[in-house]
């Protein structure tokens, strides 16, 4: 392939070939005035009078035949056992009396050399899992969303406008990063969900310390009992929150047995992670907020929880106990009719014990 400093281009090349070809150039005069091989020349004018000035382009290399490429059955045999058996190269050239280079280069060709190919490929379901009591699991995870700057951030109005937003509330804020420079911050999403009914619980904290995390433990559980509902174990990520040693000691206290997911394997605590998802969706990154107050009073979440919108204020939870034993994805997903667990999704935004206001340092509980 030709390059920018080639000696010859498409289009010097269609000038060697016209003053051979239509000018009458004889081939060594045409090499030397443009400075290359004897070859060189009679190849192109030979091109020329064959393709026309189509013929000056590149030419694939790849070889018009393949002798020793694998016949089709083989291939068939070496995706079969990939896919079914999920072997490695290794295995199926033992069982089928190849080379393991040969067969590394079928499913590289076939795009099987990836286990996460095979996967997609197979379109087998996912293994989940799921207790058989409300309670018996609960999922535990922290949500780390960027502040909006007033005026809007970078995904609405633009990467320049939105810098400049963010540098000017991040003046006002006069809070500073580790180099110094001035931030706006960040929101962290706190978030707790029954592993049987997909009841959620969130909290909007300033940080993701063991202390907020411990806190936001105990109001879920307490709001989980008030509904006739007793936490027995919880399900977290390695992180250093809940690997604290103040986290095990809280979880002792409230009678619950701490559980975490293998490292580098967030599918385990997948129940959690897309919700954060579809609330990153439908209410953090779905519309245009001039400020992160805005985002906070936002009754986007509600809505896409078909649930109606609540006053952005405290308000008394509800007297009467609702049912647990209906999966709250499915009335979000539109799977199943609106019952007695419709009340678990009223939206209430208040302000936490010991917030002190404004959107940069309030602390907002979130019931879902």
């Amino acid at each position: 392939m030709s390059h920018a400093n080639a000696a010859l281009t498409p289009r010097h090349r269609l000038r060697l070939a016209t003053r051979i070809v239509d000018d009458g150039w004889s081939i060594a005069a045409a090499a030397a005035y443009f400075r290359v091989s004897y070859p060189t020349a009679a190849k192109w004018a030979r091109r020329y009078v064959e393709l026309g000035p189509a013929g000056m382009a590149d030419r694939s290399s790849r070889p018009h035949s393949h002798p020793n490429r694998k016949p089709q059955p083989i291939v068939k045999k070496i995706v079969h056992l990939r896919i079914r058996k999920r072997l490695g190269p290794v295995q199926i050239a033992g069982r089928l009396g190849l080379s393991a280079s040969t067969v590394h280069a079928v499913l590289v060709r076939c795009r099987l050399n990836r286990l996460s190919h095979v996967d997609v490929r197979t379109g087998e379901p996912a293994r989940r899992y799921e207790h058989e009591t409300p309670g018996a699991l609960i999922h535990v995870d922290v949500k780390k969303l960027g502040n909006i700057p007033d005026g809007g951030g970078w995904r609405f109005v633009g990467r320049a406008q939105g810098y400049r937003n963010r540098s000017a509330t991040a003046k006002q804020t006069g809070r500073r990063g580790i180099a110094g420079d001035h931030i706006t911050g960040h929101a962290f999403v706190h978030t707790v969900i029954d592993d049987h009914s997909r009841v959620a619980y969130a909290e909007i904290h300033d940080d993701e310390r063991a202390a907020t995390a411990i806190g936001v433990l105990r109001r879920a559980t307490s709001w989980f009992a008030d509904r006739g509902v007793t936490v027995e174990r919880v399900l977290s990520d390695n992180g250093s929150a809940y690997r604290s040693h103040a986290w095990r000691h809280a979880c002792h206290d409230l009678s619950i047995t701490p559980k975490f997911t293998r490292p580098r394997r967030p599918q385990t605590n997948g129940k959690i992670e897309r919700f954060h998802r579809t609330m990153a969706d439908g209410w953090a990154y779905s519309k245009h907020y001039n400020s992160e107050s805005a985002r906070r009073r936002a009754p986007r979440l509600a809505a896409l929880l078909q649930s109606p919108q609540a006053p952005h204020r405290h308000r008394e939870a509800p007297t009467h106990q609702p049912d647990l034993q209906q999966p709250a994805w499915a009335l979000h997903l539109g799977h199943a009719p609106l019952g007695a667990a419709h009340a678990l999704h009223t939206q209430r935004w208040f302000a936490a014990p010991g917030s002190r206001g404004g959107a940069g340092s309030r602390c907002l509980r979130r019931v879902i």
